[in-house]
């Protein structure tokens, strides 16, 4: 049996639902990607995908809709979504059982 691509732990689904329901406007979902950045070299991204993409990897978890971007699936397989609401920050964050390595902000990382 395959894993899952990507899980959704409690704490981010409740900021994903909360997200979504102040938007203006519709969307499929929340789109997750990487790209180039930091001193690590990849960072992730998060924005509100309008509509599935055809090669999208969709991960329906908990109340909400994950697309996994293509490019970005073998760099997240396995991964959690989580998200922490501490006093000196808050955010999404990833547990990514991939990742090799960190820079020292915590802002990119590597494989």
């Amino acid at each position: 049996m395959m894993s899952q691509m990507m899980t959704i732990s409690d704490a981010a689904a409740e900021r994903v639902k909360l997200l979504m329901s102040k938007r203006d406007k519709p969307a499929a979902g929340i789109r997750i990607g990487v790209r180039t950045a930091g001193c690590s070299g990849l960072q992730y991204t998060i924005e509100y995908a309008e509509a599935r993409n055809e090669f999208d990897e969709i991960v329906e978890d908990k109340g909400v809709t994950i697309l996994v971007d293509p490019k970005a699936a073998m760099f997240l397989l396995g991964t959690e979504m989580d998200f922490v609401d501490e006093k000196m920050k808050s955010g999404f964050v990833f547990k990514n059982p991939n990742e090799k390595g960190k820079c020292g902000c915590g802002e990119s990382f590597h494989v």
